[in-house]
């Protein structure tokens, strides 16, 4: 998901999101440790994903604030 996009959505949809994206994180180093996994860089998708989320989420608590 690009930031563009991310910028677009409530708060409330960016915590659901990134609620989401840790319970796909849980998934993959479980498949991960399984041996399941196929695709490795995912992983380091959507932790990257995640940090998005949050910095948006952040920047829009400060417009609240301001």
């Amino acid at each position: 998901m690009k930031v563009n996009e991310m910028n677009e959505l409530s708060p409330s949809e960016l915590n659901k999101k990134e609620q989401e994206l840790h319970q796909e994180m849980f998934n993959l180093r479980f498949q991960l440790h399984t041996g399941h996994l196929e695709n490795t860089a995912r992983i380091s998708q959507v932790r990257r994903d995640i940090a998005r989320v949050k910095t948006v989420l952040r920047k829009k608590q400060g417009e609240a604030e301001a």
